[in-house]
């Protein structure tokens, strides 16, 4: 089983040899296999990667993640027909009614809240009752948008002084990295369960190819939020800009542990049992059967 992720950030040659990623740079060349690989991120502008390097990763279910001029994510790849259901699973997608789609939505939603508020007393901020307290205002569908209402009470207790969509924000670069990362592994989850990532359950923007991945990612996001906040000199300050130490840290978030039931996983497991578990919870037309990741211990 994949249990890793590779992060290029320095000029490389990326190869095919006998099931083995070979990286060779200035410094010596290293081998790995790639049945043990989830993700590959390539992220400088000096990598050369071969077609059959990315067939084989393709065919081992591999995510690849590339990046753009500033270093963020940028583009995905993932394999076609990873799951021997795939066409009865699509179909199920599809055929998912509106209102198991806003009762699925409803349930990602409290789990998302109760992470925030998770995460806010993990690190001694005020706002954690308050934001937990909203969990049980969220209703099918979430048509008071109690989302949107809990997000401006987070931020605003996570950081002083903090816009979300200002993306020279270094505190915004960070987080922005990390939830590159955790789509896509939520994105391969997916396809390896045999669902269509660009079908979502909330999400249904026409130009979004992973509206499905957008809405199971949210539970997500706060882990991301703690790693950003660590990466702090203890008050939440960050340095400027998002250097190559700072991405490799952020490359590595799919390894951070969560509890999904009464286990303890790595995000990256987590991501393929909540994608499991939403094939179950659409055949059985309830979120009970959803799983999904939890902050704490």
């Amino acid at each position: 089983m994949a249990w890793r992720g590779v992060h290029i950030t320095r000029p490389a040659r990326l190869t095919l040899l006998d099931r083995q990623l070979i990286v060779k740079q200035d410094d010596g060349e290293v081998s790995l296999a790639l049945e043990d690989i989830a993700w590959l991120i390539v992220d400088t502008p000096q990598a050369t990667v071969t077609t059959p390097l990315l067939s084989a990763c393709m065919e081992a279910g591999i995510a690849v993640v590339t990046t753009d001029a500033r270093h963020m994510p940028s583009g995905l790849l993932l394999p076609f027909h990873r799951h021997h259901r795939q066409a009865a699973v699509a179909t199920l997608q599809t055929e998912t009614s509106v209102p198991l789609r806003k009762r699925l939505w409803q349930a990602l939603v409290r789990a998302k809240l109760a992470n925030q508020a998770a995460v806010l007393d993990a690190l001694g901020r005020e706002g954690g009752d308050t934001v937990n307290k909203m969990v049980e205002h969220v209703a099918s569908g979430d048509p008071d948008n109690v989302e949107a209402r809990a997000a401006r009470a987070y931020w605003a207790c996570l950081w002083e002084d903090f816009v979300r969509d200002d993306d020279g924000d270094a505190r915004n670069m960070r987080l922005n990295y990390g939830y590159g990362v955790l789509r896509a592994c939520v994105a391969r989850a997916l396809v390896a369960s045999g669902f269509l990532p660009a079908i979502g359950l909330h999400h249904a923007s026409a130009t979004n190819s992973f509206n499905l991945a957008d809405d199971l990612i949210e539970p997500f996001r706060p882990f991301a939020d703690h790693l950003v906040w660590s990466m702090s000199d203890g008050s939440g300050a960050l340095a400027k800009g998002l250097s190559r130490d700072d991405r490799q840290v952020l490359a590595s978030l799919p390894l951070r542990e969560c509890r999904v039931g009464g286990d303890r996983l790595t995000l990256l497991a987590a991501s393929e049992r909540c994608a499991e578990s939403l094939v179950r919870a659409i055949e059985g037309k309830t979120p009970a059967l959803l799983e999904l990741p939890l902050f704490g211990s």
